[in-house]
């Protein structure tokens, strides 16, 4: 999987890699020149045709001299936000957005009374921006020179991608108001894997283990059963699942980590049900199943080993959780109780797999990301393309400034410890007061990058 994708759009979970070649066409489609637009267009639309969701509603007779990625959009359902194409060799084609050029995101909200602030919401470890000093919880005034304010903060946030130098004025919020504020640079670069963050909170001798996962890449099911060792040898009750951020990934991890969780699951267990197209049909695996498709993945034994073993796990998500942890969500409630905390998932439901031509010497530069699968869970339960709705809707903005993720007092995370612990009198907050006018990662879910 490429990293570059991975921070820059709700990525495909990840199946299998297929090559494409254009021998079998519809005769009425002309010969075109080999390395011709239109020749690599007619490849476009075979690979489509064949495993695309929704291959059926693609355009009979498209217009074969359109630029590649105007063409790519034109054969796409109304229904698809994810779907995606880019030329390997030309990077401007690749999606850029703040979070997969800077290492962060923000939220401009409107607070009661009436005034706007910008708020950092998410920075990445060994990123640019955390290298040049920006913290979670800070307060942005200016983007290159110009307030943000509540009409020109999506226009400033559109232009940040065509840089490649961020100049930001930045400040502490206190007493609703902006104190110590500064200017701060941060330069275009790539951020480094993120780690997996865990913590044990104890109350009254009842422990609850809290667990960070920003993505699901293939190989980190020894992290994932590193954490869970330790939560089982400490004795954790409860468990929390940070999935907030989590745009998704392999499908294989988010099954390494399910495995870790309920009781009463075996290798045969179904894990998840894939529904495509009249060429892709059904197929349904096991949690053994998909875990094997990470080839460097521990087996469903070693893992079951570290299981927990509980019946009810805690789940905190926003607009940015999206397909692999979604399946996460979906997928663990025929085994056990799901609380969701939080704002409802992105809604990405669906799967698929990296389409590209692997002859040698290769032909055809461009790599489709297209919908190839809808998921569903041992139940068949699925469907939630308008995203998933929490038992227990919670803004984690509803209280300023926004505390470190793993602080006990953070809202979403000291929402459910309150649960847990059963804090009579403790202040329930619900956001409703405050407006949210635009995040930095709400132009992921287009397909025009």
């Amino acid at each position: 999987m490429i990293r570059f994708f991975k921070n820059a759009v709700p990525v495909l979970a990840v199946i299998a890699v297929f090559i494409i070649s254009c021998k079998d066409r519809d005769e009425d489609i002309p010969n075109f020149p080999e390395g011709s637009t239109e020749s690599v267009n007619v490849w476009v639309q075979d690979s489509m045709r064949r495993y695309y969701y929704w291959a059926e509603q693609m355009p009979a007779k498209p217009d074969y001299h359109l630029p590649v990625k105007d063409f790519f959009k034109s054969l796409l359902s109304s229904q698809d936000r994810f779907s995606f194409i880019v030329n390997t060799d030309d990077p401007s084609t690749y999606p850029r957005s703040v979070r997969n050029m800077y290492g962060f995101d923000y939220a401009t909200l409107q607070i009661p009374g009436g005034k706007v602030v910008t708020v950092i919401k998410l920075v990445l470890k060994n990123s640019p921006a955390q290298n040049a000093g920006l913290e979670r919880g800070k307060i942005i005034t200016k983007i290159n020179g110009t307030s943000v304010t509540a009409s020109n903060a999506e226009q400033l946030t559109t232009s940040i991608p065509e840089q490649t130098i961020l100049t930001l004025t930045v400040g502490d919020w206190k007493d609703d108001t902006v104190i110590n504020e500064k200017n701060m640079t941060i330069y275009y670069g790539f951020s480094l894997d993120q780690p997996v963050m865990s913590k044990i909170f104890e109350e009254n001798g009842k422990k609850t283990g809290y667990l960070y996962v920003y993505d699901f890449p293939d190989g980190m099911t020894p992290i994932l059963n590193q954490k869970f060792a330790e939560f089982k040898a400490a004795g954790i009750q409860d468990l929390i699942l940070d999935l907030r951020y989590n745009y998704g990934g392999s499908v294989a991890s988010a099954a390494a980590l399910c495995t870790l969780i309920p009781s009463g699951i075996t290798s045969g267990s179904h894990f998840i049900t894939y529904k495509g197209n009249k060429n892709g049909g059904e197929v349904k695996r096991t949690f053994s199943q998909q875990i094997a498709y990470d080839p460097g993945a521990l087996g469903f034994t070693t893992l079951r080993a570290n299981a927990l073993g509980i019946n009810k796990v805690y789940i905190l998500t926003s607009g940015s959780t999206a397909s692999a942890s979604e399946i996460v969500i979906n997928n663990l409630k025929p085994y056990m109780q799901v609380v969701q905390v939080g704002d409802i998932t992105l809604g990405k439901d669906m799967a698929g797999f990296t389409v590209e031509d692997k002859r040698k010497p290769r032909k055809i530069s461009w790599q489709i990301h297209p919908v190839i699968y809808k998921v569903f869970n041992a139940n068949d339960e699925g469907g939630y393309s308008s995203g998933i709705t929490p038992q227990k809707p919670v803004s984690e903005y509803a209280s300023l400034p926004l505390l470190p993720l793993g602080n006990p007092d953070e809202v979403l995370l000291s929402s459910v410890l309150n649960s847990i612990y059963s804090k009579q009198g403790s202040k329930e907050i619900s956001g409703e007061k405050m407006k949210i006018i635009f995040q930095s990662d709400a132009p992921l879910i287009s397909i025009e990058n």
